[in-house]
C-alpha cells in the first residue's frame, strides 16, 4: 500500500471510530444483544475498509451496512426466540457503559419488548427515523424501499409501540432508593414492605434461558408476587448479595449475586412511586459483560 493508501486508511479508521458508539447502539437496539451488535459493527468495518476509492458520507454508509446486517440476523434470531425457554429479555445494558451522551435515547426494556412484535423492517424504520433522527429519504435508501413505504413502516411501528414509550421520569436518587428498598424486601421476604413498593398489577419477567433456575412464565399481580417472594425466602439457605445499584436499559435497578451464587440484573419500571414491572436477567450468556461489576470493589455496603 502506497503512502496515499495509508492516509486514506487512517482517515477511514478515524471515521469508523467516531461512528462506532452510535453503530453499536443501533445494532443493540435492533438485536437486543450487545455482543451480536459488536460482531455486526466489526463486520461493517471490514466492508468499510475494503471499499475501493472514496466514500462521500461514511456515517450513512456504515449505518446502511449495519442495518442490513442486523436485518439478516433478525431472521435467525426470531426463529431462536420461538424456541426460547421462558421469557426473553434483551441483554442488559448498564448505564455506565453509555458514556457518550450524544447517542443517548429514551428506549427502555419495555419499549424493546414492544419492538419485538414489529417486523424487522418496521423495527429498522422506527429506530432509524424516530430514535436516531435519520431523514426519511436516507432511511428509504438504507432499507431499499420507497420513501412512502418507509413512512408507512414507521407509522405502523409508532402505533404499535406508542404505549411502551417512556412517559414517566424517575429521579436518579429516588430510583436508587426504591431499588435498594426492593432488594432488601425481596431478600427478606418482607411482604409488608413489598406491598408498599409493588403496584397491584405488577409483572415479574425472569430470563434464565433454560441455563439456570428461573420462572418459566411471567408472574402477574401483586398477590402472586408476594407469595413468590415469601416462598423464595423460605427456601433460601444463603441470602442474596447486592453488588451495586445501576441504571439498566434506562430503568433503576441493581446487580446482585442471588441464592445459589447466580449473577443477575434486576431492572424496575417505576410509575408514581410504585414498581409496575420487574425485569430479571439470569441467563449467564447475557451477563458476560456484567462480570466486571462483580469485583470486591463493587460490592455495596
Amino acid at each position: 500500500m502506497g503512502e496515499a493508501g495509508w492516509v486514506v486508511q487512517d482517515l477511514r479508521i478515524d471515521d469508523f471510530e467516531r461512528e462506532r458508539p452510535r453503530l453499536v447502539r443501533l445494532g443493540y437496539r435492533m438485536l437486543g444483544s450487545i455482543s451480536e451488535a459488536e460482531d455486526v459493527v466489526q463486520d461493517a468495518w471490514l466492508r468499510f475498509a475494503a471499499v475501493k476509492g472514496g466514500i462521500d458520507t461514511p456515517a450513512a454508509y456504515l449505518t446502511r451496512v449495519v442495518t442490513r446486517l442486523c436485518l439478516d440476523r433478525l431472521k435467525s434470531a426470531r426463529t431462536r426466540r420461538e424456541t426460547y425457554i421462558g421469557p426473553w429479555l434483551p441483554e442488559p445494558l448498564i448505564g455506565v457503559e453509555e458514556p457518550d451522551e450524544s447517542i443517548a435515547d429514551d428506549i427502555t426494556i419495555t419499549l424493546m419488548l414492544a419492538m419485538e412484535r414489529l417486523s424487522p423492517l418496521e423495527r429498522a424504520a422506527f429506530l432509524l427515523h424516530d430514535v436516531f433522527d435519520m431523514a426519511l429519504g436516507e432511511v428509504a435508501v438504507t432499507l431499499g424501499r420507497e420513501p412512502a413505504a418507509v413512512r408507512q413502516l414507521a407509522s405502523r411501528a409508532r402505533k404499535h409501540v406508542r404505549d411502551a414509550r417512556p412517559r414517566y421520569t424517575v429521579e436518579a436518587a429516588e430510583g436508587e432508593r426504591i431499588a435498594r428498598a426492593f432488594f432488601a424486601a425481596a431478600r427478606d421476604g418482607d411482604t409488608a414492605a413489598l406491598s408498599e413498593l409493588l403496584a397491584q398489577d405488577v409483572e415479574i419477567h425472569t430470563d434464565g434461558g433454560g441455563k439456570v433456575l428461573a420462572f418459566r412464565n411471567v408472574i402477574r399481580g401483586i398477590e402472586r408476587a408476594l407469595r413468590l417472594f415469601a416462598g423464595v425466602r423460605r427456601k433460601a439457605a444463603v441470602p442474596p448479595t447486592l453488588l451495586r445499584t445501576a441504571t439498566i436499559d434506562g430503568f433503576p435497578g441493581y446487580i446482585s449475586i442471588d441464592r445459589g451464587g447466580v449473577l443477575q440484573t434486576t431492572a424496575l419500571d417505576i410509575r408514581d412511586g410504585r414498581i409496575i414491572a420487574v425485569y430479571i436477567v439470569r441467563n449467564p450468556e447475557k451477563l458476560t459483560r456484567v462480570q466486571k461489576f462483580t469485583s470486591p470493589d463493587c460490592v455495596a455496603g
